[in-house]
């Protein structure tokens, strides 16, 4: 049985939220906004609107943050992504929003991980995290993520006039995880092909026209 979900957000790594920032400015043009710290995760994150209920967020761990007790999201323990965004931010993964986030699980062939309470400042949500804190499938098959209450963090961003365009993925175990997207639903929201090296990628159309960041 299929449990639709929808794009909610773009996660890309940076070592520093200034590195982040001032990626995102060259890029596209604008400058992100402030978002807060996930004190759970040791994180901390930047924003940038893309839609009504849809934005970009920039990651990165807080040095003045406790480091948690369990490993991190989104693979920012890893010794590799953090070589890697040392170097330059990389789009991470997505995170799509379900209104039934034990249904949406339960539905997924490929486990999404537990599901996890979080909160920033005004904000919670329940999200799925593996217990190792790795990206599943190189970050190509998403979080998912389920709001508590009716307030969205994209809604109290200023409009800077971008947009996600399109989303792309290649990956060498494409067919494995192929089934896991469409039984969510999302079959047709990512252009999913086989390839020999992993990679996830995002059109944004903003200011500067269409451009495009990558894993």
């Amino acid at each position: 049985m299929s449990t639709r979900c929808e794009f909610d957000h773009l996660v890309l790594g940076a070592d520093t939220l200034g590195q982040g920032a001032a990626y995102i400015e060259s890029s596209l043009g604008v400058k992100p906004q402030p978002g807060g710290a996930h004190a759970a995760m040791g994180t901390h994150n930047l924003l940038l609107r893309l839609g009504a209920r849809s934005y970009l967020e920039i990651i990165a761990i807080d040095p003045d943050a406790s480091a948690p007790a369990r490993p991190r999201w989104f693979g920012l323990d890893a010794e590799q992504t953090r070589r890697r965004l040392r170097a330059a931010p990389r789009l991470l993964t997505w995170v799509v929003r379900t209104h039934d986030i034990e249904g949406a699980a339960r539905s997924c062939p490929v486990p999404p991980g537990a599901i996890h309470r979080m909160q920033r400042g005004a904000y919670s949500w329940r999200i799925t995290i593996p217990a190792d804190g790795a990206l599943i499938f190189d970050g190509l098959l998403p979080a998912l993520i389920q709001w508590n209450g009716d307030a969205h963090p994209a809604e109290n961003l200023e409009q800077r006039g971008c947009e996600l365009e399109k989303l792309e993925g290649r990956h060498p175990e494409a067919g494995s995880f192929a089934p896991a997207l469409a039984a969510l639903g999302l079959d047709q929201m990512i252009a999913l092909e086989q390839a020999d090296q992993a990679q996830l990628s995002a059109t944004i159309h903003g200011p500067r026209g269409a451009r495009t960041i990558k894993s």
